[in-house]
């Protein structure tokens, strides 16, 4: 079986969205460069169910990915936990 990765989008209005989604074909050494080319659009893409969702990020107020990816680019702060 397939290890699912997942996402859920925090939007500056409230709402969210959360999609499953299978690995992607990325090495580990990809992806740093993949997160830093990410961060240099103007959109989040995905494929759901066979349509391209175009999410502006001007409309996102954050991204929760899980699990992280391995390896974390440098400049991540590990084994954070969050509080109210």
């Amino acid at each position: 079986m397939e290890k699912q990765r997942g996402l859920t989008i925090f939007f500056n209005d409230g709402t969210k969205l959360s999609v499953d989604f299978p690995v992607q074909n990325a090495t580990p050494q990809n992806i740093t460069a993949q997160v830093q080319n990410l961060l240099k659009d103007q959109y989040l893409m995905l494929e759901v169910d066979g349509a391209l969702m175009m999410f502006p990020f001007h409309n996102i107020k954050y991204i929760q990915v899980f699990p992280a990816p391995d390896p974390l680019p440098a400049n991540v702060i590990r084994g954070a936990s969050l509080s109210a």
